[in-house]
């Protein structure tokens, strides 16, 4: 869905919705109803100026999900787990920036 993928990379990039819009030459609520998935065939002219302010290619906002069916039985079991005990995938995104962080810290470091 390009609505996730394009909310990924905006955060990854750490632009807030209005800066992305604004670089991008994009309105707010265009880029938010992409976003959300209200609008799901956005221009090739949007697309491709969203890719270029993102860093990547059409191609790259397009691809569907990543295939995950050759996950090992150990990673399954561990997301599933996850989920039973009440893990949210805003917690999972929490631990995983602080993650980045932590090892951040321990590069600078070394």
């Amino acid at each position: 869905m390009i609505g996730i993928k394009l909310k990924y990379l905006r955060g990854k990039k750490g632009y807030s919705l209005n800066e992305l819009a604004e670089l991008a030459g994009v309105s707010k609520s265009y880029l938010s109803y992409i976003e959300r998935g209200i609008q799901k065939n956005p221009s090739l002219q949007i697309l491709e100026r969203l890719a270029d302010t993102l860093d990547t290619t059409v191609e790259d906002l397009l691809d569907k999900e990543k295939d995950l069916s050759n996950l090992d039985e150990e990673w399954i079991l561990l997301i599933k787990e996850a989920i039973e005990n009440g893990i949210t995938k805003d917690d999972f995104a929490y631990y995983l920036s602080f993650m980045k962080f932590k090892n951040s810290q321990k590069e600078e470091l070394e």
